[in-house]
């Protein structure tokens, strides 16, 4: 097997939400998408005081892509036009297919915001090809509990396999798109290697620790642009680290993106406002 080797690094620029302290790797200034990989804004790590506002992601739409969200630490709320509703807690994921559109909300819940407490949520947008676009919106919301843990060869890591397949085990989302993703934790010293690479784009971001990967050092706060040429990669902590892990098919078609609507031309992405405003997405429930 080849190895994938490391082009560039992406530092996540700060761009602060009101009081919710947020970082952005994707897009940057060098790199407006990575394949099917759109987006990706970190929240936290901070600690809300007692009697706090909670985060501010009200009601708004969607179409025409995914949203992966990890709670790394905190709770989050989740309600949507599609009926569904959950609270996820530290260690948990959702996977929104927003498809042909939806709106939802992302808060946090009532005792969080009486009692305050550590925050640290990631949200990926994974794009979606026009064939799937308008697909029937879905939602999967999992607990740490409900997510396989894999103990790594060398037992000084593991892997959360949220989506796809890895040492022959399944992850629990059946991602549309064949989509594999993961949250791996490495103990100084400690290494894990992927396959199967072949013609698809890799997604890494380091959120605490450093790693080495590809020829290169990967601090954390950062996105690992890897070349295209190889079908493995083998990963070592530098320190005690913890990372976003994914790959995907490449996506060869155009990308037209419009606040919270992704499709591929200009008139799609006109009749996804003129739909929202209309009420096709639906209500939120009460």
């Amino acid at each position: 097997m080849s190895e994938r080797t490391l082009r560039r690094l992406h530092p996540a620029l700060r761009d602060d939400i009101g009081d919710l302290q947020t970082r952005r790797p994707l897009p940057g200034p060098q790199l407006e998408l990575l394949g099917p990989f759109l987006f990706l804004n970190r929240h936290g790590p901070q600690v809300y005081p007692p009697g706090n506002r909670g985060l501010p992601f009200g009601p708004h739409p969607h179409r025409g892509f995914e949203t992966v969200t990890f709670i790394l630490d905190g709770e989050l709320a989740h309600r949507d036009t599609g009926g569904h509703e959950s609270v996820i807690r530290a260690g948990g994921v959702q996977w929104m297919t927003a498809g042909r559109g939806l709106v939802h909300a992302e808060l946090s819940p009532e005792d969080f915001k009486r009692r305050g407490g550590p925050l640290e949520i990631l949200q990926l947008w994974v794009n979606l090809p026009s064939r799937l676009k308008m697909s029937e919106p879905r939602y999967v919301g999992l607990q740490r509990e409900q997510i396989p843990e894999i103990a790594t060869a060398d037992g000084r890591g593991r892997v959360q396999l949220i989506a796809g397949r890895w040492q022959g085990r399944d992850g629990p989302v059946d991602s549309l798109t064949g989509a594999f993703m993961s949250v791996v934790t490495l103990s100084a010293g400690g290494r894990v290697g992927f396959d199967g690479l072949g013609g698809r784009v890799v997604f890494l971001y380091v959120v605490r620790g450093a790693i080495r990967a590809g020829g290169g050092e990967v601090p954390a706060f950062t996105l690992a642009e890897l070349g295209d040429e190889g079908d493995a990669l083998q990963i070592e902590a530098s320190e005690d680290a913890v990372l976003l892990f994914g790959h995907g098919e490449p996506i060869d078609e155009p990308v037209v993106a419009h606040g919270p609507f992704v499709m591929t031309t200009r008139d799609e992405i006109v009749q996804a406002i003129r739909d929202y405003q209309s009420g096709a997405f639906g209500a939120m429930p009460d």
